[in-house]
């Protein structure tokens, strides 16, 4: 029995678990592609704040177009006027809406290594209703061809449940600790960039806008 077979023999619950199978797989790899460390908190970025502090002068638009963890930093320094607690404050909540897109798409992946096993244990449970009804009939002796049927989707059901739920339940956990990993490393930079504002005695310039060179341009031209 080739694939194809197999994934007929299960009947129309097959459906369902080949889409559950198809939807793991592009969250699989979407997140793959996007839970990367070197993409949301790249090491050393905390540092380089750091000295930008000390140096008095840091331009917020680099530091929020240079990755997710530097948009975190912009947002707190944007309010380092106003005392450290403001900060801590504004990191938290801007930490907060990054870990909530680290965790996308993990809720309906943990969904389907949920259902899936259920959806083969219903197949089970039709193939087998399926079996015991051959054999009650009149003529179940010589029906033993949809008996075979039924068996086959008790198991092939079953079993293509189970080969969807066991790498989707892998992959959500595996995601889920990335999701701590990078969190932590995150909170150790920011911690940085915070102790190096409570130790900075000079004045901080935060440069907002920075004028293109086409722009510039222009305006001399005008000049």
């Amino acid at each position: 029995m080739d694939v194809f077979d197999a994934l007929m023999a299960g009947g129309w619950l097959m459906l369902p678990i080949l889409g559950c199978s198809l939807l793991a797989t592009v969250i699989v790899i979407e997140r793959l592609w996007s839970l990367r460390a070197t993409r949301i908190a790249p090491s050393g970025l905390g540092q380089e704040v750091c000295e930008r502090i000390r140096q008095g002068q840091i331009d917020l638009n680099w530091l929020e177009g240079h990755s997710p963890l530097g948009a975190v930093l912009a947002a707190g320094l944007r309010n380092a006027r106003f005392g450290q607690e403001q900060v801590r404050s504004r990191l938290q909540d801007a930490a907060t809406a990054v870990i909530h897109d680290m965790e996308r798409y993990l809720s309906p992946l943990g969904t389907i290594a949920s259902i899936t096993p259920l959806i083969g244990l219903l197949g089970t449970v039709v193939g087998m209703i399926e079996v015991f009804a051959v054999i009650v009939s009149t003529n179940g002796a010589e029906r033993t061809a949809d008996l075979a049927g039924g068996i086959s989707q008790a198991l092939v059901t079953t079993a293509a449940g189970l080969f969807v739920a066991i790498p989707a339940l892998m992959f959500h956990r595996y995601f889920q600790r990335r999701v701590e990993d990078i969190t932590v490393r995150m909170e150790q930079q920011a911690g940085q960039v915070v102790e190096q504002l409570a130790h900075q005695s000079g004045e901080l310039t935060l440069a907002e806008r920075r004028e293109s060179p086409e722009r510039r341009g222009v305006r001399e031209q005008r000049a």
